[in-house]
Parts: C-alpha cells; sequence; structure tokens
C-alpha cells in the first residue's frame, strides 16, 4: 500500500480537494450531520434535511436534543457523555432501537454511525443517519409489525366484543387504515346463496351502500371469490379477464383490490374485499393480513352463533324440563277425565240421551286434544316415547295433504300420487305426521311465488346404495320399507346445505323465521324408528325429501289390535295395581273390572310389597312408576320379580322422561304404557306382555 501523503497523490492534482468533498457531503445519500462537542449542529447535508423535516439552514446552529424525542432524551444525553469521554468510531445504540424525532414531531427509527473528528485537530463530531426504514426488508419487517398491531387489536375486541355488529363495523375500518386504501367491505352470503348483503363498509361505491344486496355471480370479483373458495388479488383492473370488472369500481376511479373468504366450519359465508386507487397496490403480505382478519372476523360471529345456539339450547332444554316437570300431573288428570268419560258414556242411562252423548262426545275429544298437545310439547323437547303401530299411508297422506291446502298459500299445488299395493308402515302415527308436516312447512318457505308440493308413497325392497349403511337393524331391512317421497319446485339446495341440513339449529331462514330444528327433528324420528331419509336437490331445481320407514313384521298387524287384546285377555286375569293417585286409580280398576280382571290395589310401592307376600298369587303387576317419595315403581318390579319370577310387569308413566329411562333400563320383557291412555290401549298393553312372560 502506498504511503504518500493524500495531498501528493496523482489523481489529485488538477482538482479542488475542498470542492470535491463540498460535492461529496452534499450529494451523500444518507443524512450527515457535523456537531461540536456541546452538541451544536455546525453543518448538515440535504439529506439529513429531507429526513428531518428541516432546511438546512434551519439545522446549522440547532442543538442535537431537538431531534430526540423527549422520552428518551436522558439516555441520549448519556450515550453523548460516554462518546465524549471515549471519542472512536461507532455505531450508536447496539442494543436499543434509535428514534430520531422530525420538525413536525413525528419520529422515525434510524441507525446512527458517530465518527470523531479530533484526530485531524478539530473539536467535531460528524453523525452518519440512514432512515432503516428504506431499506426493503426492513421496511417490509415493519409493515408486517403494523400488521400484527393491527391483528393484535383486532383479536382482543373479537374476544372482548358481545355484539357481532362491533367486530362487523370495525374491520373494514381496520382494513382501510392498514393498507391505505380508499373502499373495504365486508360481504354476507344471504342465506338464498344467490345474493351478498353489505354487512360494513369503509369509502363510497356506487350500489354498494350499507345493507345493499349485490348478485353473487361467478363473472363478477366476490362470485369468482365464493366459487374458487380462495383470495383473489387484481393487480390492475384495466388488463383483469378472469371476471368482469365492475363499472362502479371504474367510475369511482379504483384500479386493484383484494378479496378473500369468509369461512365458517368449512363453508364460505362472506367476502372481505379491499379496493385502491393505485395499481398493484397488494403483495403477499397484505393478502396475509387481509386472510387473517378474514378469520378473525369468522371465528367472533362463528362464537357468537354458537354462544346463541347454545342458549337456544338452554331455553329447549329448561323448556322440556317443564313440559316434562308438568306432564306426569296433567297426565294423570287426563286419565280421570278421559276414563271417567269412557265409563259415563258406556251408562245405559245415557243410551237415549242424545244430547248428554254430544256433551260427553264433546269432553272425551277436548281431553284427546289435551293429551296431544303435552304429546306435542313433549315431542317438541324430544321427551316424546315412540309408540310404533301399523300406519295407514294412504289415508295418512291424503288427510294432510287436505289439511294442507286449506292452510298453505293457494298458490301452491298439492299431489298425492299413492302406488298400487303400498304396504303399511311402522311408525308413531302421530309423529310421522309430524315429521310430514315439518317437510311440507320447508317446502312452502322454499316456494315464497307459489309451486307444486307433491306425496308420493310406494314399497321399497331395500334401501338405496348410498344410505343402506344408515340403518343397523337387520329385521328392518329384512321386512322391506315405505319409501314417503316429499317434492317441491322450490329454491333448492346447494351442496353444502345439503350436509348440514340436518344439523340441529342449522337454517337458511331469516333470523326469527326458523329453529333451525325441524329438519334435525325429521332425522331423529326417522333414525329412532329404524329408518333412513334422503335428500335430492340442487339450486333452482327443487328438492325431494324422501324418508324411509319399516314396514310391520307380520300381516296380523294390519287389523285392528284393540280386538284382538281384548279377545286374548284371559278371564279372572289378576291383578295387583299400584297408584298412588286415588282418582287414576279409581279410573284404572274401574277399567280392569270391565275387562272381566280381579283386581287388588295398593297406593305405594311399600303397601304393594306387604300384599306380595309368599301366599300371593298375582299374574300382572300394574304400577304407575313414580309413587310419591317412596320406593318407585322401577324398584318395586324389579323385587316383585325377584320374588315372583313368573309375574307379568306393566308400568305406567305420564312423564315420558320416565318412560324413556325405565325403556332403556328395564328387561325386555316388560311393557311400558304412556298415561293418559283409554281401556282398549290398557287392554292391548296387558295381551302383550302376558303374551311374553
Amino acid at each position: 500500500m502506498s504511503t504518500k501523503p493524500l495531498s501528493t497523490r496523482p489523481w489529485q492534482h488538477g482538482f479542488d480537494e475542498e470542492g470535491i468533498f463540498r460535492s461529496l457531503f452534499a450529494a451523500y445519500p444518507d443524512a450527515l450531520i457535523v456537531a461540536d462537542l456541546s452538541g451544536a449542529i455546525v453543518l448538515a447535508n440535504p439529506s439529513a434535511a429531507a429526513l428531518l423535516g428541516y432546511t438546512v439552514d434551519e439545522l446549522v446552529g440547532l442543538g442535537v436534543d431537538a431531534l430526540v424525542p423527549d422520552a428518551i432524551r436522558p439516555r441520549h444525553a448519556a450515550y453523548r457523555d460516554a462518546f465524549g469521554r471515549d471519542p472512536r468510531p461507532r455505531p450508536m445504540g447496539r442494543q436499543t432501537e434509535l428514534v430520531a424525532k422530525r420538525k413536525d414531531g413525528s419520529e422515525v427509527v434510524v441507525e446512527i454511525a458517530l465518527s470523531p473528528l479530533r484526530d485531524r485537530g478539530l473539536p467535531l463530531v460528524v453523525a452518519a443517519i440512514r432512515d432503516i426504514g428504506a431499506y426493503p426488508r426492513m421496511k417490509q419487517a415493519l409493515q408486517r409489525a403494523h400488521y400484527s398491531e393491527r391483528l393484535a387489536q383486532i383479536g382482543r375486541l373479537a374476544v372482548d366484543a358481545r355484539d357481532p355488529q362491533v367486530l362487523l363495523d370495525q374491520i373494514p375500518v381496520t382494513a382501510a387504515e392498514a393498507l391505505g386504501v380508499d373502499v373495504a367491505r365486508v360481504y354476507l352470503l344471504e342465506s338464498n346463496l344467490l345474493e351478498l348483503r353489505v354487512a360494513s363498509a369503509v369509502g363510497d361505491v356506487p350500489g354498494e351502500a350499507l345493507g345493499e344486496r349485490v348478485a353473487n355471480r361467478p363473472d363478477t370479483l366476490l362470485g369468482f371469490v365464493l366459487a374458487q373458495g380462495r383470495s383473489i388479488t387484481v393487480p390492475d383492473y384495466r388488463v383483469e379477464r378472469r371476471f368482469a370488472v365492475s363499472g362502479s369500481d371504474l367510475h369511482a376511479g379504483l384500479t386493484s383490490a383484494v378479496a378473500v373468504p369468509l369461512s365458517d366450519r368449512g363453508r364460505i359465508v362472506g367476502v372481505l374485499a379491499v379496493r385502491s386507487r393505485e395499481p398493484r397496490q397488494f403483495g403477499e403480505d397484505e393478502v396475509s393480513f387481509l386472510e387473517s382478519l378474514a378469520n378473525l372476523l369468522a371465528s367472533g360471529l362463528q362464537r357468537t352463533q354458537s354462544e346463541e345456539a347454545l342458549s337456544h339450547a338452554g331455553r329447549l332444554e329448561s323448556v322440556g324440563q317443564l313440559t316434562g316437570g308438568i306432564a306426569h300431573d296433567f297426565n294423570n288428570l287426563l286419565t280421570v277425565i278421559q276414563g271417567n268419560l269412557q265409563v259415563l258414556a258406556e251408562l245405559p242411562a245415557l243410551a237415549g240421551e242424545a244430547y248428554g252423548r254430544q256433551l260427553v262426545g264433546a269432553a272425551a275429544r277436548a281431553s284427546r286434544r289435551g293429551a296431544e298437545l303435552t304429546g306435542k310439547l313433549l315431542a317438541f323437547s324430544r321427551r316424546q316415547v315412540l309408540q310404533p303401530t301399523s300406519v295407514d299411508v294412504n289415508t295418512l297422506l291424503h288427510s294432510l295433504a287436505d289439511m294442507l291446502r286449506r292452510t298453505l298459500d293457494q298458490r301452491i299445488r298439492i299431489t298425492v300420487d299413492i302406488a298400487s299395493q303400498c304396504p303399511a308402515a311402522l311408525a308413531d302415527p302421530s309423529q310421522l305426521e309430524s315429521a310430514l308436516l315439518n317437510i311440507a312447512i320447508n317446502a312452502r318457505d322454499a316456494m315464497p311465488e307459489g309451486g307444486t308440493l307433491g306425496f308420493r308413497a310406494e314399497a321399497r325392497a331395500t334401501l338405496p346404495e348410498e344410505i343402506r349403511g344408515e340403518v343397523e337393524d337387520s329385521r328392518s331391512r329384512a321386512g322391506g320399507f315405505v319409501a314417503i317421497a316429499i317434492a317441491d319446485s322450490g329454491a333448492g339446495m346447494s351442496d353444502e346445505v345439503k350436509e348440514r341440513a340436518f344439523e340441529p339449529f342449522f337454517t337458511t331462514k331469516e333470523a326469527g323465521r326458523g329453529t333451525g330444528l325441524g329438519l334435525s327433528t325429521v332425522y331423529g324420528f326417522v333414525k329412532q324408528s329404524k329408518g333412513a331419509i334422503a335428500i335430492d336437490s340442487a339450486p333452482g331445481l327443487g328438492t325431494t325429501l324422501t324418508i324411509y320407514v319399516p314396514q310391520p313384521p307380520g300381516s296380523d298387524m294390519l287389523s285392528p289390535e284393540t280386538k284382538q287384546a281384548q279377545q286374548s285377555l284371559p278371564s279372572g286375569l289378576r291383578v295387583l295395581l299400584v297408584e298412588d293417585d286415588a282418582e287414576v286409580r279409581a279410573v284404572i280398576r274401574r277399567f280392569l273390572e270391565t275387562l272381566h280382571c280381579t283386581v287388588a290395589v295398593a297406593g305405594s310401592a311399600e303397601q304393594a310389597l306387604l300384599a306380595l307376600a309368599p301366599e300371593a298369587a298375582f299374574d300382572l303387576l300394574l304400577s304407575d312408576i313414580a309413587l310419591g317419595a317412596g320406593m318407585r315403581g322401577t324398584e318395586l318390579a324389579m323385587q316383585a320379580q325377584r320374588r315372583f319370577p313368573d309375574l307379568a310387569v306393566l308400568l305406567m308413566s305420564g312423564f315420558s322422561a320416565e318412560l324413556l329411562d325405565a325403556d332403556r333400563d328395564s328387561p325386555p320383557s316388560w311393557e311400558l304404557l304412556r298415561k293418559p291412555c283409554t281401556r282398549e290401549e290398557l287392554a292391548a298393553a296387558i295381551a302383550r306382555v302376558i303374551a311374553s312372560a
């Protein structure tokens, strides 16, 4: 290396050294400040003026403390003192992020390198200052940190906000501010899947005001996102060919866009979109930021819906407990009313009293409606016990169609098509009718402008392949099925809606117009009846729901059960009746005596055990399940059968939950009877239990 003095190097000959260094100082891209030991600025280059927001003349004479934020000024003074004691070239603030204060009070993150000039006889320090935000990687890191901070704020809001609209309103505001865009929108997919509603918005776009609806078409940006199921970036509307660019966007001067889907448990429920007047505004970081915002919004909406569903479930459970709690007492009252009315109707004194028979008949019909009402409440709360029997499908469908013609929109045409030789179905008649009615109401809602609602029934030897695995009972498969199809010409269902159609609380209806329990209740009933259900539907092509119910196992079920039961009851059957309600006990005893049974009664399980002495000779124990504060009827039956293994057991209850529990825990030989019951129903139940004993 040459050891010649700097001033004698050949390249310097003919040049103004001082002029060269002044030009270098002025042209240097980093901010350069020269300060004396007191901290006063004596020189500054244009880059320093541009970075700090001053003119060069304003910087000269200014103390460097004016460039330091107030919060860190004491630390800066300590750094300066330490440098003064040991002046040597070094970066400043290795362990601390350095911030410079601009003239307008704003701050900029910087990098500073200090170089003393004392070794050249000058009591000065040169500070080279660089805006690290100008580095591409650093700028990207700062931008990501900025996005992360925004996401953290939205995350806290998503956790804390109880009203989902608060989160909905804040998302486009955050997106617009963080990305510096002109327009931000949240669109939610409507239940008809054909439109999106503007749920929250920043910026004005013609035709997209808050609450307005836009078409869900694949030739638009929003429809394209929904069809693709992924985020879409539009660098420049002017060269976009994947879909038609909205004229309102072009009219508003918008040039670039990003749209990301809102996903709720695998299904898309909306779109978050931002648009800018600048082309090529959005990169991977911006798309990732918007996707994170969309996920937070979807999670917040999902949590709100889950909380509402749980609250709804809690309310339903409360209804179930309420109806179950009153059912026992109410059904006992109905047992007394119905039983006495039945006995009254058979009195010889009423034989010639047409008006009296009319009054008794009206009262009997009213009591039956009361029992049906209790049954519907129990079915609503899923505490109903199914009582399958042979159902004439032809009669049921024609009766249901006649009722619907009187109650549905007259623009809905109703047809019934019953295949010849259509067999009976094995199901609970009232629950089967309720299931068909639920499906019909859904069909009506899918045809707001009218249409066709068709019922068809036919025999099926086997189930369709796609649902064959749903039925595990081989006896049901072997016996064949009755297929009852309900078809409408309505809007139809998408594949996503079909997949969730039987989920509890899922509904495509507007808020307040559906509980989301209709089809889930139908599904539960069909499965409990050892059947299956299938949906055939597509958007715009209507829907056909087909339920497959088992056929009765034998032709004997097609004959009137009551007559068979009464004929098969042996005369003089010895019955121990256990019932804590005296009036109910009196009605049931009267029924038994008219069936030619020999009856002993007990008001509690403890009294019944006394009657079940070793010398006792009973053929049947007929007991209520709930017997006041003492032993329950199920426990009584267990002890009775331990003493007398051949004793037949028939349990009664007006509380369906008790029957459900007893059905789950009791031996198959026990029979369960729901109250209120008629004498014929009691006789049929006794006949079944005696036959199986």
